[in-house]
């Protein structure tokens, strides 16, 4: 089962947003922040934990749920778009963050970092980041997300998980333990990000807002990311796991561009802090090192 997350060292809701985001810091005050983004998106930061609270030793850690999910959602009808994330972390830096800027994205949050970081450094609103860390990134570019979703449902429709799902159903736990019975089904619904599906076992469940998932990936439209990162100059860590259904070639093709140090786990799927705890955060801690301002 997942372990228990801690509670917070403070947390509360920013006022400088159109709509309140829920934020959460842990780790002694004002040494080395860094701002966490979580993926989806749509999702919320509470899956991230309590792993991610191995920097929280050294660091200044700054959580928030992204408009519309977790404990900022809105009822507001508007579509929720990519640019309304970049604007909504530039008025979240604004408020809580102070010093130079470390932004720690995983999945979708390590695309927002770069979408915000791109946004910034072409003269948008916003603190430009002093350096970057990007873990598991989202596809960047059309062509890698329909590779991503081609492979996670072949994982997904495969012998090993329709095999774990029919031995769930004859197992008789909806009846005995409900709440067992509704954390499988979770573990199963994400079996096909790990190499091992069995270690979906310890990521913390989490739910996802479909229709702001939905909304952010349509208003990228038919986008390509890679050639903006170009233009960017600045110490960027990218960590991807070899078994990613996420094609380890769309981290490979940012960190060229970017001139960025890349580290490719072999023994992970997309939930490396699940999985390769000590390979992620020892190349993690190791930058951020050699990268202190």
């Amino acid at each position: 089962m997942p372990l228990p997350i801690p509670s917070p060292r403070n947390s509360g809701a920013t006022s400088s947003t159109p709509v309140p985001l829920y934020w959460a810091r842990y780790g002694p005050a004002g040494v080395d922040p860094l701002v966490i983004l979580h993926g989806g998106p749509g999702a919320h930061h509470d899956y991230l934990l309590p792993q991610m609270l191995r920097l929280a030793a050294t660091h200044d850690l700054l959580f928030y749920d992204q408009r519309g999910g977790g404990r900022s959602r809105t009822d507001n009808p508007d579509p929720i778009g990519w640019q309304t994330h970049v604007d909504d972390l530039a008025e979240v830096v604004g408020e809580l963050s102070s010093g130079p800027l470390t932004l720690v994205g995983y999945s979708w949050g390590a695309m927002l970092a770069l979408l915000y970081t791109v946004s910034v450094h072409s003269g948008g609103r916003g603190t430009r980041p002093a350096r970057l860390v990007l873990i598991d990134p989202a596809p960047l570019n059309r062509g890698y997300r329909q590779a991503f979703e081609t492979e996670f449902q072949r994982r997904q429709s495969g012998d090993a998980i329709q095999k774990l799902r029919s031995d769930l159903a004859a197992s008789g736990l909806r009846e005995r333990d409900p709440e067992a019975f509704k954390q499988r089904q979770f573990e199963l619904s994400v079996a096909g990000y790990f190499a091992d599906p069995a270690r979906a076992h310890d990521l913390t469940p989490f739910r996802v807002t479909g229709k702001v998932q939905q909304s952010v990936w349509e208003s990228l439209g038919d986008f390509d990311l890679l050639p903006q990162l170009k233009s960017l100059d600045l110490p960027t860590l990218i960590v991807h796991g070899w078994s990613d259904p996420i094609p380890v070639d769309s981290s490979l093709e940012a960190a060229r561009a970017m001139r960025a140090r890349c580290v490719v786990l072999e023994a992970s799927g997309h939930v490396p802090y699940v999985e390769q705890p000590e390979a992620l955060f020892a190349a993690i801690e190791q930058f951020l090192k050699d990268t202190r301002t």
